[in-house]
């Protein structure tokens, strides 16, 4: 007969108190912790990448070879205010796109070739 498993009459076992601050604040760590690294994982590069794309689209010019979502290759000929006219093909044919749908610029930029002042004629010559 194995004594420990018996229980006496009148014994009684102790219990943590109901409203112990250790037993409730640790669930709450946890989630912190889980809504911190998600922030890390998923938010923030999803943010990074949409600031980039968007600096991207800002900085297109006349002449830059550009990609659409779509697959379209082209270079722009005209830029408007929410959209491009490029041209496409060996015919040059002209299609109208909205800014939001380029996806890459193949052109390269330098810093020193940016013609940041608003008259029409280039820096280096």
């Amino acid at each position: 007969m194995d004594w420990q498993w018996i229980r006496l009459e009148g014994e009684t076992t102790a219990a943590p108190p109901a409203g112990s601050l250790g037993g409730n604040l640790i669930p709450l760590i946890f989630l912190a912790l889980m809504l911190v690294a998600m922030y890390f994982i998923m938010i923030r590069p999803q943010r990074k990448q949409k600031k980039e794309e968007q600096k991207m689209r800002s900085s297109l010019r006349v002449g830059d070879e550009i990609v659409t979502i779509g697959g379209i290759c082209g270079r722009i000929v005209n830029i408007k205010e929410d959209a491009l006219i490029i041209e496409t093909g060996a015919d040059r044919s002209k299609m109208t796109v909205k800014n939001w749908a380029v996806q890459v610029n193949n052109t390269i930029h330098d810093a020193a070739d940016v013609d940041d002042d608003d008259d029409d004629d280039d820096d280096d010559i």
